[in-house]
């Protein structure tokens, strides 16, 4: 089974490779002259289940990242209306950038998660429906949340994804991170939060992230595909990059993450139902193993190959980061589970006791999100 899977993503490594040059042409950069580009590619090493970011008290990797470097991701998408919009100004800005979605919303709009992909970003996961603090749920249903995150988003891609990973609200812990480790999965905290999760105006929005950038010097900074603010700002803040001499870098993986399968059925059919017409739907696996067919509506997991262009125009340098493995404190299963239970009974029994009545909340329109994605982080 390992072998077959193993050949299964060399097949789609192999002709993903071949299918992003062609979406490569689709995106060239407009105007070389505005553009702020990619001055580095990190590529990195997975299989040890590393922690990069400054925002967590648990032990972390050093950075990767020089003085007056960043790092675009973008959070808690795909949402149709606000992620074009975000991924038509990096292109403008012939720039690249990590997403770490959501995967209740990959399957509800897989046509947009493919077209991060085609526009050579990377794409990582943040959680299958963003529980804001996966570590009070116990341990079996916070590795349920992380799985099934993983395998709905590679199914909407219809292909493998990088074996990145965020908390929701950066809550993380060391049980959940030995399990991450365990599969090979790296994690990503934040050096730099927009705040665009609570600054709904976009100019107040780009002053502050770029107050922010200044003050650290760079980093990895977060920002949201779900907020009509950030996609209005996003412009004026790679503008005031470029301006102040930043240098953008960019992650993929070496290796892409394995869904489990586990979870193929039940996807499927939420699949279907997000697409009307559609008759059937591959799995990762199908999609990938059929070596007879034509490849070429494979992309590669990590999205182009290395083209990308320094403001000079020439090739992006490609540093390849493969850090140690670390000792995680990794807690019995059941009882951390029983653990997590027990906090959540107690805390459902405080909200019942407080009677709190529901707020009304508006639908949502063409121009926001709908409220159940106002998650913050």
């Amino acid at each position: 089974m390992l072998r077959r899977l193993g050949l299964i993503l060399a097949l789609s490594f192999i002709a993903g490779m071949t299918a992003a040059g062609a979406a490569q042409a689709e995106h060239t950069c407009a105007d070389p002259k505005s553009a702020l580009g990619v001055e580095r590619v990190v590529e990195i090493d997975a299989s040890t289940g590393p922690l990069f970011g400054d925002l967590s008290g648990l032990t972390r990797e050093e950075s990767f990242l020089q003085p007056r470097e960043v790092v675009l991701t973008f959070d808690d998408g795909p949402m149709p209306w606000i992620t074009k919009s975000i991924l038509d100004t990096l292109d403008r800005f012939c720039t690249k950038a990590t997403f770490f979605s959501v995967g209740r919303m990959a399957i509800a709009y897989p046509a947009t998660v493919k077209d991060v992909l085609s526009r050579g970003h990377t794409l990582g996961s943040h959680t299958w429906s963003h529980p804001l603090n996966l570590k009070r749920r116990g341990l079996d249903r916070a590795i349920d949340e992380i799985e099934r995150g993983f395998s709905a988003i590679a199914m909407a891609a219809g292909q493998p994804i990088a074996p990145f990973f965020r908390f929701p609200g950066l809550s993380d812990s060391d049980p959940m991170l030995a399990h991450l480790q365990s599969r090979g999965i790296a994690t990503f905290t934040v050096d730099v939060v927009s705040n665009d999760s609570y600054i709904g105006n976009a100019d107040r929005l780009a002053t502050y992230t770029l107050a922010q950038i200044d003050k650290r010097q760079g980093g990895i900074i977060l920002f949201h595909d779900i907020k009509s603010a950030t996609a209005k700002a996003l412009p004026v803040v790679l503008a005031g990059l470029r301006q102040r001499g930043y240098k953008v870098v960019h992650m993929r993986p070496k290796a892409p993450v394995v869904p489990l399968d586990a979870y193929d059925a039940d996807l499927e059919k939420l699949l279907v139902k997000s697409q009307p017409k559609a008759t059937a739907v591959p799995s990762v696996i199908a999609a990938s193993a059929d070596a007879s067919g034509p490849a070429s509506h494979l992309l590669p997991f990590f999205g182009s190959p290395a083209v990308l262009k320094t403001l000079s125009g020439e090739d992006a340098e490609v540093t390849p980061i493969s850090p140690p493995a670390r000792v995680r404190a990794a807690a019995t299963t059941g009882l951390h589970a029983e653990v997590g239970a027990q906090q959540e009974r107690k805390s459902e029994r405080v909200r019942s006791d407080q009677k709190v009545k529901p707020k009304r909340v508006k639908r949502a329109t063409a121009s926001e999100p709908s409220p159940f994605m106002m998650f913050g982080f």
